[in-house]
């Protein structure tokens, strides 16, 4: 019966399990990213762990995200040991996701067109504008404007790897909001393009 006790006080669920308005705000935004990448098969290969990772860290009492070099004597909870061990100090993660996205890419279009490189071109236009503007008007410092202009070139990857070198401490905010915008385009797109 200890042994049961112990498994439950570790899940998470025997903690502090209060329920404040933002975890419930999160789990909505967790399970519409879920709901888009199985229903209409937006990018499930990012939405779905997006929306996993949005609701189990704001499992009350989990602690999941939490990061401390001391937390209870050693113990890490997931998120954090996940962190520490495949971004933070081994930088095994980011490579992998590199591999995996290079794998998956088709380039048939692109050779087929061979014009669309000048949309890849544009693309880099937006790291500049997005660090700028993080830099000048929002006063981020010159590393964190950094690692949120990189979201403007669309490489996630590409994104997780700077911001883990230049501001680890905004690697989750940089992470979602850099896959949320790319796996998010099939939606925003057809509205623009209907406007222009």
């Amino acid at each position: 019966m200890d042994i049961l006790q112990k498994l439950f006080e570790s899940s998470g669920f025997g903690g502090d399990t209060s329920l404040a308005w933002q975890n419930l705000i999160m789990f909505a935004i967790g399970g519409g990213l879920i709901t888009l990448a199985v229903k209409k098969n937006f990018e499930p290969l990012l939405l779905i762990p997006i929306g996993f990772g949005a609701i189990l860290a704001n499992l009350p009492g989990a602690e999941m995200s939490a990061y401390s070099e001391a937390a209870d004597g050693g113990k890490w909870p997931l998120l954090g040991f996940i962190y520490k061990t495949a971004i933070s100090k081994a930088e095994l993660l980011p490579p992998i996701i590199f591999m995996g996205v290079g794998a998956l890419t088709d380039f048939r279009p692109l050779l087929g067109r061979p014009i669309t490189f000048l949309l890849g071109a544009a693309a880099q236009l937006g790291i500049f504008l997005a660090a700028l503007g993080a830099f000048y008007i929002f006063g981020f410092t010159l590393q964190e404007a950094a690692s949120i202009g990189i979201i403007g070139g669309a490489d996630g990857p590409t994104t997780i790897y700077l911001t883990a070198k230049l501001a680890p401490h905004l690697l989750g905010a940089v992470a979602v909001a850099a896959y949320s915008y790319m796996a998010l385009v099939p939606v925003i797109q057809p509205p623009i393009i209907k406007f222009l």
